[in-house]
């Protein structure tokens, strides 16, 4: 059980990366002063990436707990 907390561990902070990059990548965009239709259109992009990391880094969050519970 104690690689499944681990490979947990590490699927979540693969999904805080993500999120990271979501951050970082909107603060691009408004420092970029696009027209609203130009911006509208990269952040969808952002945000699907932003779900897709929350996603992931929630799985990895429900490994750790079953491992745990496990030991």
């Amino acid at each position: 059980m104690n690689g499944l907390i681990w490979t947990g561990a590490a699927i979540s902070l693969l999904g805080i990366f993500g999120l990271l990059w979501c951050v970082l990548h909107v603060m691009r965009l408004r420092r970029m002063e696009l027209d609203d239709a130009e911006m509208r259109t990269r952040m969808q992009k952002a945000v699907m990436v932003n779900f897709g990391a929350l996603a992931v880094s929630t799985l990895g969050l429900m490994m750790v707990v079953i491992g745990i519970f496990l030991s």
